[in-house]
């Protein structure tokens, strides 16, 4: 169903409305905030040199969550994430640094810290002002058009502080009641949020399955919105408290983590890769010599064994491993056991997971990473994402030489099923501490010689 949006996100007539998505009102407030620090560090320590703590301390508050744009910001909320943001970093540099210029970086700090937070309530002011008189606002669909998802369009246009304008519903039912469209059902998504221009989601459920539902939102992951779930029994306070948390006039909403592959920290994770992929090369390298001539006198055939698995988004990339088998046809679509075809030193090398080393290439090349879901091959990829809900889920990233699952155990003759929701909950919470706390786990089974 079509409709025309003006009638429903221009405020007052003939006045100018400016749509305002999420993320360049946390670009402003972290701009402010530099500004701020930059001032008061250098009124009171007077030396350029200070000014290089800056970023450290903008840096600290975003790990903090503190340039994510609240639907009600208030000071009281977040003066205690900015003053941690602040105050840890300085701690620490200043402790480093000793002696009168640990003091003089302190004094600026505070000066600094104080000029950031009545900036920051000057800000909140101007933006809930903005707000409530229709200057500023952002697009809203809301995913359900049962009482619940009523009620929270009725409070978005009651309140027109939260700066959000209801669009229209999604549901699986067409309503004549309604006073605002049902712009089609779940499955239209993606393409309805390009169409009407969202720029964000509130999910309040409705006649779709949740299942189905988180099928759904995983597939817009890539869209530039912010989604918000209203949680199931909110009136019961289960709603997780902290910054991913916004109220609507009583009614608690939980922002989504934005996946994995849409953060900057993503895009760091593959620099790290491919350097930490080739140090591990060259250190490596007398063992995949010894390695690789071992296997060429183990038996006649290649030293390396390439295997199609399907990577990220489907796409199928060669893995590379050290032979470990005698050269036999066996085929890519028969699960089964060979090993009376090992050789002596294939069974060194499974037990140990050393016949793996060479997919250090693969990650330098950029066909895998170091942590990731690891790889399947083709046939059993399609059959799985099949028969298993969640498991083409786990193409979104890409694959890894170790993962969550396998610390868990999840290895060889395991459940599919709990492999598929182990690496959907990796990329659900992946974090550069994760990725380091799965390889110290798999160099602690590889030592102990648990590999497979």
């Amino acid at each position: 169903m079509a409709i025309e949006l003006d009638s429903l996100t221009l405020g007052r007539a003939g006045q100018r409305t400016l749509t305002l998505p999420g993320a360049p009102v946390g670009l402003v407030l972290g701009a402010y905030d530099a500004a701020a620090l930059s001032l008061g560090l250098a009124l009171v320590t007077r030396t350029p040199l200070s000014l290089l703590v800056v970023p450290v301390l903008v840096l600290a508050l975003g790990m903090l969550g503190c340039y994510r744009p609240n639907l009600s910001p208030t000071l009281a909320t977040d003066a205690g994430r900015l003053v941690a943001g602040v105050a840890v970093p300085v701690v620490v540099l200043a402790a480093a640094i000793g002696g009168p210029g640990a003091i003089l970086l302190v004094r600026g700090a505070v000066v600094g810290g104080a000029a950031l937070l009545g900036g920051r309530l000057l800000c909140y002011g101007i933006v809930k002002r903005a707000r409530a008189r229709g200057e500023v606002f952002e697009r809203t669909l809301i995913v359900g058009a049962g009482s619940v998802g009523v009620q929270v369009a009725r409070t978005l246009q009651e309140h027109p502080e939260y700066g959000l304008v209801p669009v229209g519903f999604l549901d699986s039912f067409h309503d004549t009641d309604l006073w605002l469209p049902v712009l089609g059902d779940a499955s239209q998504l993606d393409q309805i949020l390009t169409d009407y221009g969202i720029h964000r989601v509130i999910v309040a459920f409705g006649a779709t399955r949740e299942p189905d539902m988180v099928k759904i939102l995983r597939a817009c992951d890539r869209a530039s919105v912010d989604i918000h779930v209203l949680p199931r029994f909110f009136e019961l306070g289960v709603a997780p408290a902290g910054p991913d948390t916004d109220h609507l006039w009583g009614m608690p909403i939980v922002r989504m983590r934005r996946s994995a592959f849409r953060s900057s920290a993503w895009r760091i994770k593959r620099v790290i890769d491919a350097v930490v992929a080739g140090i591990g090369l060259v250190v490596v390298a007398p063992v995949l010599a010894l390695l690789a001539a071992l296997v060429k006198l183990s038996s006649p055939g290649p030293v390396f064994f390439r295997q199609k698995r399907v990577g990220q988004h489907g796409h199928v990339v060669h893995i590379l491993k050290f032979r470990s088998m005698r050269v036999n046809e066996a085929s890519d679509i028969e699960w089964v056991r060979a090993d009376d075809k090992v050789t002596w030193i294939g069974r060194i090398m499974r037990k140990t997971s050393l016949d793996e080393l060479p997919q250090l290439i693969n990650v330098v090349k950029g066909d895998m990473s170091l942590v990731g879901p690891r790889p399947e091959r083709p046939h059993f990829a399609d059959q799985f994402s099949s028969e298993i809900r969640g498991y083409g889920d786990r193409h979104r990233v890409p694959v890894g030489i170790t993962g969550w699952a396998q610390v868990h155990g999840l290895r060889g003759d395991t459940s599919i099923e709990e492999r598929a929701r182990f690496d959907n909950e990796y990329i659900e919470h992946w974090s550069p501490w994760r990725d380091i706390v799965i390889l110290a786990r798999t160099a602690g089974e590889v030592v102990r010689g648990g590999g497979r």
